[in-house]
């Protein structure tokens, strides 16, 4: 696994263009999701791929149906 799997609280409020402090709130979240649905979380890291399928960005296909 290498760290690219996982996004950094910087990252974050790099890709959405917003506060390091909002940022911490959004990954906490999308990890209190995951361990809801029984996933082991990393504090202040998020999984990359959770994250963009919950943020506007998603999946290609997901993006493609949407336009349709």
């Amino acid at each position: 696994m290498t760290d690219k799997s996982f996004m950094r609280v910087e990252d974050v409020a790099k890709e959405l263009d917003v506060s390091k402090s909002y940022a911490y709130k959004i990954v906490q979240k999308l990890n209190k999701e995951l361990e809801d649905k029984g996933y082991i979380t990393i504090s202040g890291r998020v999984n990359r791929q959770y994250f963009l399928e919950r943020t506007c960005y998603g999946s290609i296909s997901e993006n493609q149906e949407r336009k349709g």
